[in-house]
């Protein structure tokens, strides 16, 4: 998990699996996108590699890199728990409901119209 997030740490490298999302990508297509040099990109996409973030296929003479989502697992697992809400938000959830809930009944017994009372 610690490669991961260290991997993940790189704004460059975010920004790579990002790329890889959506389709697989030799490093040329992914070094085109980035102002910095290819062997720059390269050792980000070695990283990533290490990290298991991305693996490479060999396509005839070109490699391409694909995403592996599988190695954010376990990181997203930990931070799960960060995520989830706060025993003040599902209290304070659970009185907006009850709220709704007492003016939607309260709309249902509302005092009769002046008028019918009026014909009485």
């Amino acid at each position: 998990m610690d490669e991961v997030a260290g991997a993940i740490a790189d704004p460059v490298r975010r920004e790579i699996l990002t790329l890889l999302r959506e389709t697989r990508l030799s490093a040329g297509e992914i070094a085109e996108r980035f102002p910095i040099s290819r062997p720059a990109v390269s050792r980000h996409l070695r990283v990533l590699r290490d990290s298991g973030l991305v693996h490479d296929e060999l396509v005839g003479r070109q490699r391409f890199y694909v995403l592996d989502p599988e190695a954010l697992v376990e990181l997203a697992e930990w931070l799960a728990p960060f995520l989830q809400p706060s025993g003040w938000e599902q209290r304070l959830d659970a009185l907006e409901t009850e709220v709704y809930r007492t003016r939607r009944e309260n709309r249902g017994r509302r005092a009769p119209d002046r008028r019918e009372e009026d014909t009485a």
